[in-house]
């Protein structure tokens, strides 16, 4: 069947099915429909998740950068004396840093076994599936450290680069 001739055939099937007398009405309908229908569900939730997704990843990263601001804060007197005694920006910003990246990777470390076995119960529900490659953990792994990094080390960075004096007279 064309798609450009859809309802003239449908109408030519009709009118063949009631030209046999049957007392059972013609139901038909089309494979694309069905296989719609299937998988209808599975969009709706691919897309919940994805905006929940971010919803969350929003949240952690403003929970980070306040987190963050709040800490620099805290060491603004030590960032200041290790500047005056020669630390380069560089070193304060991995001092700073660290802290946040050991707490991502051990998320990490405790979520990608939890995701990986709820993927896998999800999947055995399917006829035709794939099968999971560690690497897909590693990759959101990287992509969160560096989310992490990114959002962290923009006030890590700003602390770093104040001038001491400000710092100390700051106490």
């Amino acid at each position: 069947m064309k798609p450009e001739n859809i309802s003239s055939t449908v109408d030519y099937i009709k009118k063949l099915f009631k030209s046999y007398n049957l007392n059972y009405p013609l139901e038909f309908k089309f494979l694309d429909d069905e296989y719609d229908m299937l998988y209808r569900t599975e969009q709706r939730i691919g897309r919940i998740l994805v905006y929940s997704s971010f919803l969350a990843i929003l949240i952690s990263c403003i929970g980070l950068i306040g987190l963050s601001l709040f800490m620099t804060e805290l060491r603004t007197k030590e960032i200041g004396i290790r500047k005056v005694n020669g630390a380069k920006p560089v070193e304060i910003f991995f001092l700073l840093s660290k802290e946040y990246l050991v707490l991502v990777l051990i998320s990490i470390l405790i979520a990608s076994p939890i995701a990986w076995f709820g993927i896998n119960k999800w999947l055995q529900s399917y006829a035709y599936r794939i099968t999971l490659n560690p690497w897909i953990f590693v990759v959101v792994g990287l992509i969160v450290l560096f989310i992490a990094l990114l959002t962290v080390g923009l006030q890590s960075f700003k602390a770093a680069s104040k001038n001491p004096v400000d710092a100390l007279r700051y106490e």
